[in-house]
């Protein structure tokens, strides 16, 4: 057995082997594990309906909100048969085109389209697409009008933004130097300006030069051609740095520069410069930028977090999305004054994202979604208030169902608020708790398949807005990171313990759900409280605190946890690493572990070693299995693949914390 000696402290890994994905022993470890989920999954009595009921939930179709460039209309679409949403334009006239569809890129449906940026006169789309989940993405350039790829390929990318010059014969974007997992130049990353017809690889490079590994870049540029703003990060960092660069010079003006805090810099329509920070502000607020002076034009809001923002600069007014414990509200702002004009009429307890607005005018568009909602776009008014529906999915909707906001108490007395979706008033029922709580992100209102086809079967979805996500501010982030993260997963346990202290459902009916950074507050929630739950359902997670810096994107997030070669973060980590403490002899929680061998942001590994440790592990009969997925990664996907693994986890949970096959008719 492999047993590292960190800062003097030795630490046994006993699935080392499984790391290597292509060893001969992984292989067969793995084949096993693909024949023991097989047959698991043949006893499930419900995987077949969950699927029938899954498939007409997801394919509602989506519709998202118009990017205006000149008179052309841009907006992504998915129809209730397609498998990939598609970019369409709308023309002046009305008529409407596909322009990017990613079956036709790629009919076996591996491709996703990951980005898309139309020029400033709407003549072109700059766009990246990835193959197999990935997300190493590669752009090219579309002609609108004729639909022809003008330039490209550009690889090296990732979900990367791209800042268009006016008349489209160039824009800026950020690129790595290597997508090498390995290499010296692993992580490094450089922004670029790109005329249209060079090769890219000779394209100049502007900014990053010398920036350390794990530096995530950003740009945009003004309408007018004459700005760019840039900023910085190292990772997921809790901070970022932030730059004017004025387009043909070499000089970068700092606008906020070495300070704790987040800094966005956007341009109105007019090319004046705006922020949106949380510097001095935790639950931020957006100023104006004339140089040095800062003034605010939608100050702080004491009990609400300011989520996004647009400027109607020639009719002098700020759109502002807040979200009031995780409830969005808009309202229009006076530009000179910061005063409120009113507030927009939002369809209910829900979500608001996306705005969008022309160049000139007093139209927005935004969309609406809650947990039964499919996402749809309003357009509103913000000189009268008016607010139509713009556009809806084609496909029908799902019934609606009861929803509830509540309040617990977490242990060390911080209130936390809790979604309950669901009939929970009448006796204890099969329930799913689910949460996230890291890098800022909040768990709102949004519309959940998954949600919607445990509830419609009669069970209840509950989803934990803890500590270390962004549902009220900085201050709550950061309540939940680092040294704090304990908190999180304290949090999480106090929910458990709500929903079975007021009856909603009992430990041997309650199932527990985490994917990404939830993966790992599940993970630490089954090795710390095994006896509060049934069944856990753990999707592409970080489980070996100790070593995740070493894989995948783990490096851009030892901001967020700690890094091992610091002794008192190495503290930090090992003190809750899942892996580091399954403990043999326990009765644990039927598990089922999710993987995608195309994720390069959270490296299956993870899964697999911990899966093996608690297979060995385990003193009760509950199963121990893993779901392992070919060709797709840690993000986008094609819907009959999101149909298939939403069957499999529900019908998982439910074999495990239904009293019977009837508990979920």
């Amino acid at each position: 057995m492999v047993v590292d000696v960190i800062h003097g402290a030795e630490v046994p890994d006993p699935y080392r082997g499984l790391e290597d994905a292509a060893d001969p022993a992984t292989v067969a470890w793995s084949a096993e594990q693909d024949r023991r989920f097989e047959a698991a999954r043949a006893t499930w009595p419900q995987r077949d309906a969950f699927a029938a009921r899954l498939d007409g939930l997801f394919r509602t179709g989506a519709v998202g909100p118009p990017v205006w460039r000149g008179d052309r209309a841009f907006a992504l679409r998915r129809d209730p048969d397609q498998e990939h949403a598609v970019l369409v334009v709308t023309e002046p006239s009305g008529a409407e085109r596909v322009l990017i569809d990613p079956a036709a890129i790629d009919p076996s449906g591996d491709t996703t389209l990951d980005t898309w940026a139309p020029s400033k006169e709407g003549d072109l789309v700059a766009y990246a697409t990835s193959v197999g989940g990935a997300e190493w993405a590669t752009v090219r350039v579309l002609d609108v009008a004729g639909g022809a790829v003008v330039d490209g390929p550009i690889t090296r990318t990732r979900h990367p933004s791209i800042a268009w010059l006016p008349g489209g014969r160039a824009f800026y974007y950020p690129r790595y130097l290597s997508t090498d997992d390995t290499g010296e130049d692993r992580l490094l990353q450089r922004l670029y300006r790109h005329e249209l017809g060079t090769d890219p690889d000779g394209d100049e490079l502007v900014f990053g030069a010398g920036r350390p590994r794990a530096t995530w870049l950003g740009a945009s540029s003004s309408d007018d051609g004459k700005w760019l703003a840039v900023t910085a990060s190292r990772g997921t960092d809790a901070r970022n740095d932030a730059w004017l660069h004025p387009v043909g010079s070499t000089e970068f003006l700092p606008i906020r520069v070495g300070r704790d805090a987040l800094t966005y810099p956007f341009f109105d329509a007019a090319g004046a410069l705006y922020v949106l920070t949380n510097d001095g502000a935790p639950r931020w607020r957006v100023c104006r930028v004339d140089g040095p002076d800062w003034t605010d034009v939608v100050p702080e809001d004491p009990a609400a977090v300011i989520g996004d923002v647009t400027v109607l600069a020639d009719a002098g007014l700020v759109v502002a999305v807040r979200s009031r414990h995780a409830v969005s509200e808009v309202a229009v702002h006076d530009a000179a004054t910061g005063a409120v004009v009113r507030e927009l009429p939002v369809p209910g307890p829900g979500t608001v994202g996306e705005l969008t607005r022309r160049d000139s005018g007093t139209a927005v568009w935004f969309t609406y979604t809650d947990f039964t909602t499919p996402a749809y776009v309003l357009r509103a008014d913000a000189a009268t208030g008016e607010v139509t529906t713009h556009a809806r999915p084609p496909g029908a909707a799902p019934r609606r169902v009861a929803g509830r906001q509540v309040t617990y108490t977490s242990y060390d007395g911080t209130e936390v608020r809790m979604f309950l979706i669901g009939a929970a008033g009448d006796g204890p029922r099969p329930t799913i708790l689910t949460g996230y709580g890291g890098f800022d992100i909040p768990l709102t209102p949004a519309y959940s398949p998954m949600a919607a086809a445990w509830v419609a079967a009669g069970g209840v979805y509950a989803v934990a807005n803890l500590r270390g996500g962004g549902e009220e501010g900085e201050a709550w982030h950061r309540a939940g990171m680092r040294e704090h993260k304990q908190n999180v997963f304290d949090d999480f346990a106090a929910a458990a313990d709500w929903l079975t202290g007021q009856g909603v459902t009992t430990p041997d009916r309650l199932g527990i759900y985490g994917r990404s950074n939830g993966g790992l507050l599940v993970g630490a929630a089954l090795t710390r409280h095994p006896d509060k739950h049934a069944a856990v359902v753990c999707a592409a997670p970080l489980l070996d605190m100790l070593r995740y810096e070493r894989f995948g994107l783990g490096e851009m997030w030892n901001g967020e946890y700690g890094t091992v070669a610091d002794p008192v973060e190495f503290g930090w980590l090992r003190a809750y690493s899942p892996y580091h403490h399954v403990r043999p002899g326990t009765d644990y929680p039927a598990t089922l572990f999710v993987v995608f061998d195309g994720d390069t942001r959270v490296d299956p590994l993870h899964a697999r070693k911990m899966c093996a440790s608690l297979q060995e592990a385990t003193a009760g009969d509950r199963p121990i299995l893993l779901r392992r997925e070919t060709g797709v990664g840690h993000s986008s996907r094609a819907i009959s693949r999101d149909v298939d693994l939403a069957a499999d986890e529900l019908a998982f949970l439910a074999a495990q914390i239904s009293a019977s096959a009837s508990a979920l008719a």
